[in-house]
């Protein structure tokens, strides 16, 4: 049995799951206080949120240690009791977290072996550290990095970009299985896209994007027809419910911001990008956007002014699509399972024997 934590932010995290478990032979169940997503036939622990109101805002870190145990929060309280009562009664060979230091610690305080979902950006905080100490292994959705050629940052050429801390490396193993997402295995056609169609896709997580700067983007390249898919923007066409797999066969270049999910699916599509990190905490876009850059493509830290529009969709166009098949190969949930597989029957042989290796 392998159980998964799934943080409750977002729906990249359910999304995740969902990709891995498709092709994972080992049962899973979930624990989450995100809602149970439709079709989901194994098994799912509801958690408890932790950040209802009221909330000890100030204890929330104890002092830097962690990230958030806000002092008597009853709802804190009651999902760390069904971890463990879900622990004890499965007594699973092994815990993937999909993302909590405070998880990780719960349950490897339990005497369970935990694989923690990596994620790129500055974490080198103390709580970051103690979670990659923890893991028996860190699970990256991106491939290995290595040396870039050309950087629009101040990084010299042939300088590797970074995906872990420096106090880190070695310490815990780093498996590299490439991006992936639901659209994975999907047939693409380039003959599908309309020259001159540009596609924005961007997500539900706050945007640093203004309409103003959408508008004076479209103003600037006249030769270009665009279509918005940015939720609570005026420009938004899902009013008109279009289908995101069949937005992205229309355009000819996608810009989308530097989400891990997002840039997977363009990367699914095969199309041509520019990718334009947001700010996140950690820098976590920006870290994504150097490693992209390392692959060829056009990848920015910040939205661009509005003349350098007309340059940057030609030399994405130009790019083409080519560096996406390393960067998610199109099998990376099929090696995240079978990785997760051979450690969770490596880790019951180990159980079965009474924990020795």
């Amino acid at each position: 049995m392998i159980g998964w934590y799934v943080h409750h932010h977002g729906a990249g995290h359910v999304q995740r799951l969902v990709a891995v478990t498709e092709h994972l032979r080992t049962p899973v169940t979930a624990l989450s206080s995100a809602p149970r997503p439709a079709g989901w036939t194994q098994g799912w622990v509801q958690l408890e949120r932790d950040d209802a109101e009221p909330v000890d805002r100030p204890s929330a870190t104890a002092r830097g240690a962690l990230h958030w145990v806000p002092r008597h929060h009853a709802g804190l309280l009651g999902r760390s009791a069904a971890v463990v009562r879900w622990l004890e009664e499965a007594r699973p060979s092994l815990v993937v977290t999909d993302v909590s230091v405070e998880a990780t610690a719960l349950v490897r305080l339990c005497g369970v072996p935990v694989v923690v979902a990596a994620m790129l950006g500055d974490r080198d905080d103390v709580p970051h550290r103690l979670g990659r100490d923890l893991a028996e292994a860190l699970l990256a959705p991106w491939p290995a990095p290595r040396p870039s050629a050309v950087d629009d940052r101040d990084d010299q050429p042939g300088e590797e970009p970074d995906d872990q801390p420096d106090d880190h490396r070695g310490r815990t193993p780093v498996v590299h299985v490439g991006a992936f997402s639901r659209f994975d295995g999907r047939p693409t056609s380039s003959g599908a896209s309309e020259p001159g169609r540009v596609l924005v896709l961007w997500g539900s997580g706050g945007r640093d994007v203004t309409d103003a700067d959408l508008r004076a983007a479209v103003g600037a390249t006249p030769g270009w027809t665009w279509e918005h898919l940015v939720p609570g923007s005026s420009l938004d066409a899902a009013g008109t419910r279009p289908d995101v797999w069949d937005a992205l066969q229309r355009a000819e270049v996608v810009v989308v911001h530097g989400g891990h999910n997002a840039v997977a699916e363009v990367a699914a599509a095969r199309r041509a990008a520019v990718v334009v990190a947001q700010e996140r905490p950690f820098d976590e876009q920006v870290r994504r956007a150097e490693l992209l850059r390392a692959e060829g493509l056009v990848a920015l830290d910040a939205w661009p002014a509005a003349q350098e529009w007309p340059g940057l969709l030609e030399r994405a166009r130009a790019v083409g699509a080519g560096p996406w098949e390393r960067w998610a190969p199109g099998d990376g949930a099929r090696r995240a399972a079978a990785f997760l597989d051979e450690t969770a029957d490596r880790l019951a042989a180990a159980q079965r024997a009474g924990g020795a290796r």
